[in-house]
């Protein structure tokens, strides 16, 4: 029986590789050469020393539970810590989503005899989610994740990949929302830094004190401006938590690279500072200089702890301050915003998709935006600029087919005085409309696009008129969490009679119209950001360059495929996840040589071969 287990293990793997298209094979900074371990190359489970006996069963990032062997046990001081019984992760997989275990057995028995040890996950696919499933409530579901990943750091990685359309909704956006808002009071462990203006002066001391030395990206958020829910201060921690679990799960990179940060500055909503579970600053948040103090001391302190090509990811800051840091440290560190790049190169790439169905080009378009805050003046600007380089004209030429409503209504020539240096680009001459409809109506738009964090703002008056005159609008309602979208899915082919194509921040099911069933292509930041940062690392980028945003929607346009058209998705589904990560780092990583960005020398034959290579399996490795 132990042979045929260990025979079994050794398939699992071979299968999850094969199934994955992944070549395991060390990777990036691999210190311990744990990704190239097989049976007859164990490792062993560092932290600051040899992890044994209860510690080791107390840290996420070792223990396997009921999956150590009787070697492994005794090796590690294990025995009588444990249930005698040994459960491959494969089975821990299927307990820890309330599958019948016996009928598993079962299973996994007649797979052996009849096919080699073969063991398949999609047999029972329809079945497995059956313990996350059985909360009806969302936010008990991101507890219950959160609670498997501080206990089986692997366990959760696995389980996330393996079921990533189902609960990418779970661990991020629009559950992680609520999730931000009741952090306090679901608080259990902490994760991450948190560096508050009580740190001052001591920001390198604290960044010291977290125990991983060879991190390579780090998010950090104030919490100023999260999702669509506004100042939400310390709590705005689960974002940068999430964030980095989609970077480890869908783009591959080690858990132990990625540092989640909140700067805690205080916060202005009053309903927390009166929460007695709330865990930050209980004061009004601090700006000028004392803020931009703090800040640059963590910039400051970062690249000196982790070096020139730490990848800074800038997370839900608000508008003021989320432009100013970008321009200010684009060029002496590697940073980008998410909200203003991550949004802009996601939303670039569906309208890239939907142009076999619309027909022409970009550049044939007329774009109308509800909201000109940072995500929506983000996309604006790199519309203009793939719109300049692909048709051949200035950049001032190419924005002036992009208008903007904010909450004044539409921006134009005659209100330059009052608005922010952003939107000044985006403001044309026209007469002056106070409201959404009044501009659709005036402009006649092609594409609209939402980004307004304001719910059900798309009304049926607005979409009624936009599909009026066109054929086939475009309608991205872009704004998180679900209750902040301007519009459903079913509202938007409702009430456009099935003519749109549709896509939305948040996921929504199919829709079915006079008959006819229509698909929504979720606009999830989580397409590019983790293939971003992959394409970075495995190049040792130094700087971002705007362009290589370009190329990371280029890329992920390009594996829409005509069989996604016809169901009226323009980006390809979640559950590829992990490889269009790939393709987006090697775009990413090649534009990056081609700009001189790039330190990683030689450069790689094969960019694409090189990120599989380097994407994290979270398959046990056997121990010492």
């Amino acid at each position: 029986m132990e042979s045929q287990l260990r025979d079994l293990r050794r398939e699992l793997n071979l299968l999850a590789e094969k199934d994955s298209g992944l070549a395991v094979r060390g990777g990036v900074r691999d210190v311990f050469g744990e990704d190239s371990a097989t049976e007859d190359q164990p490792t062993t489970p560092w932290t600051r020393a040899v992890a044994s006996g209860v510690e080791l069963l107390r840290d996420p990032r070792y223990n396997k539970g009921t999956a150590f062997t009787e070697v492994e046990r005794d090796n590690h001081y294990l025995r009588g810590l444990l249930p005698p019984a040994y459960i491959s992760q494969d089975l821990q997989f299927v307990c820890q989503l309330g599958v019948d275990y016996s009928n598993v057995l079962y299973l996994s028995n007649q797979q052996i005899k009849c096919s080699g040890y073969q063991f398949s996950f999609r047999v029972m696919e329809k079945r497995v989610l059956a313990n996350i499933r059985s909360y009806e409530d969302p936010l008990q579901k991101y507890i219950a994740m959160m609670d498997l990943s501080e206990r089986n750091e692997r366990l959760f990685f696995k389980l996330l990949i393996d079921n990533v359309e189902e609960l990418l909704p779970v661990v991020y956006t629009p559950t992680v929302g609520e999730a931000c808002q009741k952090y306090g009071s679901i608080f259990r462990r902490p994760h991450g830094l948190y560096i508050s203006l009580k740190e001052r002066g001591k920001v390198l001391d604290v960044l010291k004190n977290w125990p991983e030395k060879n991190v390579q990206i780090i998010v950090v958020t104030d919490g100023e401006r999260i999702l669509g829910l506004g100042d939400l201060g310390l709590q705005g921690m689960g974002i940068p938590i999430g964030k980095l679990a989609l970077y480890v799960a869908l783009g591959g990179l080690r858990p132990s690279l990625c540092l989640p940060v909140s700067i805690d500055v205080g916060t202005n909503n009053q309903k927390l500072l009166d929460d007695p579970y709330y865990i930050g600053l209980r004061q009004k948040r601090t700006t000028g200089e004392e803020y931009d103090a703090l800040i640059h001391e963590f910039m400051l302190a970062a690249k000196q702890e982790y070096g020139e090509k730490v990848l800074i990811q800038f997370e839900d800051f608000a508008n003021h301050n989320a432009f100013k840091l970008l321009a200010k440290y684009g060029r002496t560190h590697l940073v980008f915003n998410d909200d203003i790049q991550g949004t802009a190169a996601v939303a670039l790439a569906g309208l890239v998709a939907s142009l076999p169905l619309t027909g022409g080009t970009l550049a044939d378009h007329r774009f109308l935006f509800l909201g000109a805050g940072e995500a929506g003046t983000g996309i604006a600007e790199i519309i203009a600029t793939e719109i300049s380089r692909k048709a051949n004209i200035p950049l001032e030429e190419a924005r002036r087919k992009i208008w903007l409503v904010d909450s004044k209504g539409l921006v134009v020539k005659s209100r330059w005085d009052s608005l922010q240096h952003f939107k000044r680009d985006y403001a044309h001459e026209h007469e002056e409309c106070k409201t959404l409809l009044s501009a659709v109506q005036a402009l006649k738009p092609t594409v609209l696009i939402g980004t307004s964090g304001q719910g059900s703002t798309f009304t049926k008056d607005v979409i009624e008129t936009i599909s009026s005159f066109n054929e086939k609008p475009l309608i991205f309602a872009l704004s998180n969490p679900t209750s902040q979208s301007e519009c459903t899915a079913d509202q938007a082919y409702t009430w456009c009679k099935g003519k749109c194509i549709f896509a939305s921040g948040s996921p929504f099911g199919p829709v079915t119209v006079d008959g006819k069933t229509y698909y929504s292509g979720q606009a999830n930041n989580a397409y590019i950001f983790p293939g971003m940062g992959l394409g970075c690392i495995i190049a040792g980028v130094i700087r971002i360059h705007d362009d290589m945003f370009l190329k990371a929607a280029e890329a992920l346009a390009s594996l829409v495929t005509k069989e996604h058209l016809d169901k009226g998705l323009v980006y390809p589904p979640f559950q590829n996840i992990r490889k269009i990560s790939a393709h987006i780092g090697a775009a990413v990583a090649a534009k990056a040589y081609e700009l001189g960005l790039a330190t990683r020398l030689p450069r790689p034959d094969d960019l694409l071969a090189c990120a599989e290579s380097c994407q994290y399996s979270p398959v046990y490795r056997p121990y010492r």
